[in-house]
Protein backbone atom coordinates (compact mmCIF):
# COMPACT_ATOMS: atom_id res chain seq x y z
CA UNK A 1 0.00 0.00 0.00
CA UNK A 2 3.04 2.18 0.78
CA UNK A 3 4.29 1.94 -2.41
CA UNK A 4 1.19 2.66 -4.26
CA UNK A 5 0.73 5.99 -2.03
CA UNK A 6 4.37 6.84 -3.53
CA UNK A 7 3.15 6.22 -7.00
CA UNK A 8 -0.05 8.19 -6.69
CA UNK A 9 1.83 11.13 -5.34
CA UNK A 10 4.40 11.10 -7.87
CA UNK A 11 1.70 10.84 -10.30
CA UNK A 12 0.15 14.61 -8.58
CA UNK A 13 3.84 15.90 -8.61
CA UNK A 14 4.13 15.49 -12.08
CA UNK A 15 0.81 16.55 -12.94
CA UNK A 16 1.49 19.48 -11.16
CA UNK A 17 4.87 20.29 -12.52
CA UNK A 18 3.50 19.83 -16.28
CA UNK A 19 0.75 22.10 -16.10
CA UNK A 20 3.47 24.94 -14.52
CA UNK A 21 5.22 24.46 -18.38
CA UNK A 22 2.50 25.75 -20.11
CA UNK A 23 2.82 29.28 -19.28
CA UNK A 24 -0.39 31.39 -19.85
CA UNK A 25 1.34 33.11 -22.67
CA UNK A 26 1.95 29.85 -24.22
CA UNK A 27 -1.23 28.51 -23.78
CA UNK A 28 -3.12 31.06 -25.44
CA UNK A 29 -1.30 31.12 -28.32
CA UNK A 30 -1.54 27.46 -28.64
CA UNK A 31 -5.72 27.56 -28.21
CA UNK A 32 -5.59 30.51 -30.81
CA UNK A 33 -3.91 28.41 -33.18
CA UNK A 34 -6.17 25.75 -32.82
CA UNK A 35 -9.63 27.70 -32.10
CA UNK A 36 -9.01 30.68 -34.28
CA UNK A 37 -8.25 28.99 -37.32
CA UNK A 38 -9.87 26.13 -36.76
CA UNK A 39 -12.12 24.60 -40.19
CA UNK A 40 -15.39 25.57 -39.01
CA UNK A 41 -17.23 23.06 -41.00
CA UNK A 42 -15.99 20.37 -38.20
CA UNK A 43 -17.46 22.64 -35.25
CA UNK A 44 -20.67 20.20 -35.54
CA UNK A 45 -18.78 17.11 -35.87
CA UNK A 46 -16.64 18.26 -32.61
CA UNK A 47 -19.51 18.90 -30.89
CA UNK A 48 -20.56 15.33 -31.82
CA UNK A 49 -17.18 13.91 -30.39
CA UNK A 50 -17.48 16.19 -27.12
CA UNK A 51 -20.59 15.14 -25.98
CA UNK A 52 -19.82 11.67 -26.17
CA UNK A 53 -17.65 11.52 -23.03
CA UNK A 54 -20.43 11.26 -20.79
CA UNK A 55 -22.80 9.18 -22.43
CA UNK A 56 -19.94 6.75 -23.71
CA UNK A 57 -18.63 6.51 -20.00
CA UNK A 58 -21.18 5.96 -18.11
CA UNK A 59 -22.64 3.23 -20.74
CA UNK A 60 -19.93 1.14 -21.08
CA UNK A 61 -19.99 -0.52 -17.93
CA UNK A 62 -23.56 -0.63 -17.55
CA UNK A 63 -23.64 -2.44 -20.63
CA UNK A 64 -20.75 -4.55 -19.62
CA UNK A 65 -22.71 -5.62 -16.05
CA UNK A 66 -26.19 -5.98 -17.77
CA UNK A 67 -24.22 -8.48 -20.24
CA UNK A 68 -22.67 -10.40 -17.42
CA UNK A 69 -25.95 -10.42 -15.88
CA UNK A 70 -28.04 -11.75 -18.58
CA UNK A 71 -24.95 -14.29 -19.47
CA UNK A 72 -23.74 -14.90 -15.45
CA UNK A 73 -20.72 -14.03 -16.45
CA UNK A 74 -18.97 -13.01 -13.22
CA UNK A 75 -15.29 -11.81 -15.11
CA UNK A 76 -17.35 -9.43 -17.44
CA UNK A 77 -19.12 -8.17 -14.18
CA UNK A 78 -15.51 -7.49 -12.08
CA UNK A 79 -14.66 -5.67 -15.49
CA UNK A 80 -17.96 -3.53 -15.62
CA UNK A 81 -17.28 -2.30 -11.99
CA UNK A 82 -13.63 -1.49 -12.31
CA UNK A 83 -14.49 0.63 -15.24
CA UNK A 84 -17.47 2.54 -13.21
CA UNK A 85 -15.05 2.55 -9.97
CA UNK A 86 -12.19 4.10 -11.92
CA UNK A 87 -15.04 6.45 -13.43
CA UNK A 88 -15.83 7.24 -10.03
CA UNK A 89 -12.54 7.81 -8.67
CA UNK A 90 -11.67 10.45 -11.67
CA UNK A 91 -14.24 12.37 -11.06
CA UNK A 92 -13.51 12.63 -7.42
CA UNK A 93 -10.30 13.84 -8.21
CA UNK A 94 -11.32 16.15 -10.76
CA UNK A 95 -13.70 18.00 -8.89
CA UNK A 96 -11.47 18.20 -6.16
CA UNK A 97 -8.80 19.70 -8.51
CA UNK A 98 -11.78 22.25 -10.34
CA UNK A 99 -12.55 23.08 -7.29
CA UNK A 100 -8.82 23.93 -5.83
CA UNK A 101 -7.37 25.41 -8.56
CA UNK A 102 -9.82 27.92 -9.34
CA UNK A 103 -8.80 28.26 -13.41
CA UNK A 104 -11.48 30.76 -15.33
CA UNK A 105 -12.46 29.43 -18.93
CA UNK A 106 -10.35 30.78 -21.71
CA UNK A 107 -13.57 32.43 -22.78
CA UNK A 108 -13.35 34.51 -19.93
CA UNK A 109 -10.22 35.78 -20.03
CA UNK A 110 -9.79 36.43 -23.33
CA UNK A 111 -12.55 38.65 -25.42
CA UNK A 112 -11.39 36.61 -29.11
CA UNK A 113 -12.46 32.94 -27.84
CA UNK A 114 -15.82 32.43 -29.14
CA UNK A 115 -16.51 29.21 -27.75
CA UNK A 116 -18.69 27.06 -30.03
CA UNK A 117 -20.50 25.40 -27.16
CA UNK A 118 -21.33 26.43 -23.87
CA UNK A 119 -19.33 24.92 -20.72
CA UNK A 120 -20.15 26.31 -17.03
CA UNK A 121 -17.74 25.68 -14.19
CA UNK A 122 -13.53 26.20 -13.72
CA UNK A 123 -11.32 25.09 -16.89
CA UNK A 124 -8.46 22.99 -15.02
CA UNK A 125 -8.32 20.00 -15.94
CA UNK A 126 -11.02 19.33 -18.78
CA UNK A 127 -13.22 17.10 -17.23
CA UNK A 128 -14.64 15.76 -20.41
CA UNK A 129 -10.93 14.59 -21.20
CA UNK A 130 -10.12 13.19 -18.05
CA UNK A 131 -13.56 11.30 -17.97
CA UNK A 132 -12.61 10.08 -21.38
CA UNK A 133 -8.74 8.87 -21.06
CA UNK A 134 -10.32 7.13 -17.48
CA UNK A 135 -12.78 5.23 -19.88
CA UNK A 136 -9.95 4.66 -22.25
CA UNK A 137 -7.21 3.43 -20.09
CA UNK A 138 -9.57 1.24 -17.99
CA UNK A 139 -11.09 -0.54 -20.78
CA UNK A 140 -7.50 -1.63 -22.45
CA UNK A 141 -6.63 -3.18 -18.96
CA UNK A 142 -9.47 -4.96 -18.62
CA UNK A 143 -9.26 -5.67 -22.95
CA UNK A 144 -5.54 -5.49 -23.50
CA UNK A 145 -6.17 -6.14 -27.10
CA UNK A 146 -4.90 -3.33 -29.90
CA UNK A 147 -8.17 -3.55 -31.45
CA UNK A 148 -9.33 -2.50 -28.28
CA UNK A 149 -6.60 -0.39 -27.18
CA UNK A 150 -6.19 1.79 -30.57
CA UNK A 151 -9.98 2.44 -30.94
CA UNK A 152 -10.10 3.67 -27.28
CA UNK A 153 -7.62 5.72 -27.03
CA UNK A 154 -8.12 7.35 -30.50
CA UNK A 155 -11.60 8.44 -29.12
CA UNK A 156 -10.33 9.85 -26.00
CA UNK A 157 -8.00 11.74 -27.75
CA UNK A 158 -10.48 13.11 -29.96
CA UNK A 159 -12.43 14.25 -26.92
CA UNK A 160 -9.53 16.08 -25.76
CA UNK A 161 -8.88 18.04 -28.77
CA UNK A 162 -12.91 18.41 -29.89
CA UNK A 163 -12.66 20.53 -26.04
CA UNK A 164 -10.01 23.11 -27.43
CA UNK A 165 -11.55 23.15 -31.47
CA UNK A 166 -14.34 24.28 -29.51
CA UNK A 167 -13.03 27.07 -27.72
CA UNK A 168 -13.62 25.71 -23.87
CA UNK A 169 -10.38 24.83 -22.53
CA UNK A 170 -6.85 25.48 -22.40
CA UNK A 171 -4.21 23.01 -23.87
CA UNK A 172 -2.70 22.49 -20.27
CA UNK A 173 -6.59 21.58 -18.90
CA UNK A 174 -6.52 18.92 -21.58
CA UNK A 175 -3.00 17.90 -21.23
CA UNK A 176 -3.80 17.37 -17.51
CA UNK A 177 -7.18 15.95 -18.41
CA UNK A 178 -5.88 12.63 -20.24
CA UNK A 179 -2.92 12.55 -17.30
CA UNK A 180 -5.76 12.21 -14.39
CA UNK A 181 -8.00 10.25 -16.43
CA UNK A 182 -5.06 7.68 -17.12
CA UNK A 183 -3.65 8.01 -13.52
CA UNK A 184 -7.14 7.27 -12.46
CA UNK A 185 -7.79 3.72 -13.81
CA UNK A 186 -4.60 2.59 -12.87
CA UNK A 187 -4.49 4.13 -9.46
CA UNK A 188 -8.51 1.90 -9.11
CA UNK A 189 -6.53 -1.34 -10.79
CA UNK A 190 -3.92 -1.01 -8.12
CA UNK A 191 -6.02 -0.83 -5.24
CA UNK A 192 -8.34 -3.29 -6.40
CA UNK A 193 -5.36 -5.50 -7.05
CA UNK A 194 -4.25 -5.08 -3.22
CA UNK A 195 -7.82 -5.79 -2.10
CA UNK A 196 -8.49 -8.48 -3.96
CA UNK A 197 -4.81 -9.93 -2.60
CA UNK A 198 -5.42 -9.10 1.11
CA UNK A 199 -9.33 -10.61 1.15
CA UNK A 200 -7.69 -13.97 -0.55
CA UNK A 201 -5.09 -14.05 2.59
CA UNK A 202 -7.89 -13.95 4.89
CA UNK A 203 -9.58 -16.71 3.51
CA UNK A 204 -6.64 -18.76 2.65
CA UNK A 205 -5.80 -17.73 6.61
CA UNK A 206 -2.69 -16.14 5.87
CA UNK A 207 -1.27 -13.48 7.73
Amino acid sequence: MQQLRTQILFFFLFLTASSTVFSQNVDIKLLRNLHLDRNQNLDSSFEVVTNSAVPVSIAAPVLMYSIGLIKKDSTLKHKAIFIGEAFLVNAFITKALKVAVDRDRPFDTYSDIDPVVSSTGKSFPSGHTSIAFSTATSLSMAYPKWYVIVPSFLWASSVGYSRMHLGVHYPSDVAAGALIGAGSAFATFKINKWLNKKKYKKIEGVK
